[in-house]
């Protein structure tokens, strides 16, 4: 979020927070891109805020509660509260229970929980993107210098074929596809008393679980049941590739970000050529 428009999200949240008839009197941030998400206290809800012209609140909140009605290891709204989007001063907030301070899961229980958030993915049916509309996204950053100015010209060259190459052949494997979580990476899993539940549903797409998977450790992925080897290595290049090119989007704020993405184009280089 703009930094200029982080003080505004954070009244929007505690003053909605506060006329439910929640006690707030101080504002954490857990996490700030394009939404922000705050621990709301002494009451310990989270908000997660985000300009009104730019966010699927309502979506994640409706997909949050139907996987955890089909058993989906998945985070909740607040039962304190009516769960629902509410508006102010121009950002939507959502209220979400606060699962206090939580350890890294172990691999086991993260693959079984991915597991488990699968099979309950697929007794969902919700109109979501395809994978492949985020890998066009990128191919859009790529091949617009205006949008990517920084980026070098032989490192575009590298993430336009790599981006077109996998689509193609992930896409040729025609492999089966379900809804998938879109980035349940560490950053998106909590673990409150050793049972992981996932955050974060507003990448949600369809496509192969291998593309859910290359997000995720590789210690993770050694106990997922029935992979494909040879897709879930293009799905986490093809992964490596979009994420490389988010960090060259001229209004990409992650600290560190060119950085990040220089260092990826050599793991792109390395991994292609093994």
């Amino acid at each position: 979020m703009q930094v200029s428009e982080v003080g505004r999200a954070t009244a929007a949240a505690t003053s909605t927070a506060a006329a439910l008839g929640l006690t707030v009197g101080d504002a954490v941030v857990l996490h700030d891109s394009n939404k922000l998400t705050l621990r709301l206290l002494p009451c310990d809800t989270v908000a997660r805020v985000a300009p009104e012209a730019q966010q699927n609140a309502q979506f994640e909140l409706d997909l949050a509660r139907r996987l955890a009605d089909a058993g989906g290891p998945v985070a909740v709204p607040d039962p304190r509260v009516e769960p629902r989007v509410y508006a102010a001063d121009g950002f939507v907030v959502t209220l979400w229970t606060y699962y206090g301070s939580v350890s890294e899961p172990e691999p086991a229980a993260y693959a079984g929980a991915l597991t488990t958030l699968h099979a309950a993915m697929r007794a969902v049916d919700v109109p979501t993107p395809h994978f492949t509309d985020r890998v066009e996204e990128a191919q859009r950053l790529v091949a617009s210098p205006d949008l990517t100015p920084e980026l070098p010209d032989a490192d575009r060259e590298l993430l336009a074929g790599t981006l077109r190459n996998l689509r193609r052949s992930i896409g040729a494997r025609g492999a089966a596809e379900q809804l998938l979580h879109g980035e349940p990476h560490p950053g998106n899993v909590l673990n409150p008393a050793g049972r992981p539940v996932f955050v974060d549903f507003e990448t949600c797409c369809r496509g192969p679980v291998e593309f859910d998977l290359a997000h995720a450790p590789d210690e993770v992925v050694e106990h997922y049941p029935g992979l494909d080897p040879d897709l879930l290595r293009e799905c986490r290049i093809l992964m490596l590739a979009m994420i490389t090119t988010w960090r060259w989007d001229r209004d990409d704020q992650l600290p560190n970000g060119r950085q990040r993405g220089a260092e990826w184009i050599g793991q792109i280089r390395a991994a292609l050529n093994t």
